[in-house]
């Protein structure tokens, strides 16, 4: 391609996909290339701001992109890829956090079923009852009911492009615990990276049984390597 930009190495690549693995806590930040109305935050946020040139703080050998300027909560400047020079950050946002939502779901549901199954379901290995009930008929069922709250998400996305509301912002809060705008903050830096961290979680917890056979808590009790 013609874009201007060199493509990584082989060897930088490996070193990037590395970088994100060792800073999944706090590493992964989409960007976006349109102005935001959305992007004024608190002073001391401003005063976090990245200067054009700067080296990213999660990947420091690598430049921060131009389009990652510290606006939102959790931007530490990764992009090794480039998203934010062809995506929204509020469309990526969206994204991020609606993905994150449902792996921090995923990685209780994992871990909970080997404690306990309900008594009119078999007793089977998470990776193995998602195949059963596929089987089963609850695949469609599924793909029923999350493209129904992908309707509602919808809405949300263009209220967000329009400047109604955040990116994922449902004023979902039943027990109110963000009782001001400073702890309104924390949580939402608490959220970002523990979705995070459930993405790659549960990608590491599908893959574990593949190669070992073991459920999460049974490796932890009884080590198998792979060697």
């Amino acid at each position: 391609g013609g874009g201007g930009r060199e493509p990584f190495s082989p060897a930088m690549l490996r070193i990037a996909l590395l970088a994100a693995c060792v800073a999944s806590a706090s590493a992964f930040a989409p960007g976006g290339f349109a102005p935001m109305a959305m992007k004024s935050r608190t002073s001391a946020v401003s005063g976090m701001r990245m200067q054009e040139g700067d080296f990213s703080a999660a990947v420091p050998f690598l430049k921060r992109p131009s389009n990652l300027d510290g606006a939102y909560i959790g931007d530490v400047g990764f992009d090794p890829l480039g998203f934010s020079d062809v995506f929204d950050l509020r469309v990526l946002r969206e994204a991020e956090l609606k993905h994150g939502r449902f792996a921090m779901l995923a990685v209780l549901g994992f871990i909970v079923q080997e404690l306990y199954t309900f008594p009119f379901f078999p007793k089977m290995a998470p990776v193995d009852a998602h195949d059963y009930f596929v089987q089963q008929g609850g695949g469609s069922q599924i793909i029923f009911w999350i493209s129904f709250v992908e309707i509602f998400g919808v809405v949300a996305l263009f209220e967000t492009l329009q400047g109604k509301r955040e990116p994922g912002d449902f004023a979902f809060d039943p027990l109110s615990l963000a009782k001001d705008e400073a702890t309104l903050e924390r949580y939402r830096l608490a959220e970002i990276k523990h979705s995070r961290l459930a993405m790659i979680a549960i990608g590491g917890f599908i893959h574990q049984y593949w190669v070992t056979k073991q459920t999460v808590l049974e490796q932890l009790g009884n080590f198998k390597s792979l060697a």
